[in-house]
């Protein structure tokens, strides 16, 4: 749904209960109506999908967080600028077992649009990270847990940044990998 159906709507509510207000003369009622029209206006800033598809994340079903996700099918004209960022974010963690590769990109993009909580964002950048120690980008992904870190101010991720440090301090299988067939090459 258009994001300014909701106002409509809204606009509608308000129309209601003032006609109950001044015609009527259900004074009750009518403030009842006025003020549930908060509604609408509230789910303008807040999208629906995004509040239930977070609900869902805290309950771990990826499943269902991922289909409510999917009811956002144009994320520009359905949800509000401060919600580009969370919508990108919820795809990426949604999508993170599945397609790991597809994070990285996600993560970049919600980075961009920007996250408000600083726990959201040192978690982007904690999950980038991760993505830039998989590719063997080792000062990149130590720049990037410099700076989660220091937005981790609760302490919530200090076991997730301490497993990625002791992972870059393990050398690299590609450059310690040898081939088995190196020992016969001058047999044939």
């Amino acid at each position: 749904m258009n994001k300014y159906i909701k106002f409509l709507v809204a606009a509608i509510i308000i129309t209601l209960g003032i006609y109950l207000i001044a015609f009527t003369r259900q004074t009750g009622w009518g403030v009842v109506v006025v003020i549930l029209s908060a509604i609408p206006i509230a789910l303008f800033f807040k999208n629906e999908n995004i509040l239930l598809a977070f609900w869902q994340l805290r309950k771990q079903n990826m499943e269902k967080a991922s289909k409510f996700l999917s009811n956002i099918t144009d994320y520009k004209s359905q949800l509000h600028k401060s919600q580009y960022g969370y919508f990108h974010y919820l795809q990426a963690l949604t999508t993170a077992q599945d397609n790991p590769a597809k994070t990285e990109g996600l993560m970049k993009k919600a980075l961009d649009y920007g996250l408000n909580m600083k726990h959201d964002r040192a978690m982007a950048k904690l999950n980038l990270a991760a993505s830039a120690l998989a590719k063997g980008r080792k000062s990149e992904a130590q720049k990037l847990l410099e700076e989660a870190k220091q937005l981790d101010s609760a302490g919530m991720m200090t076991d997730q940044i301490k497993m990625i440090k002791d992972q870059m301090k393990m050398p690299t299988m590609q450059k310690h990998m040898h081939n088995p067939n190196m020992r016969i090459r001058g047999k044939f």
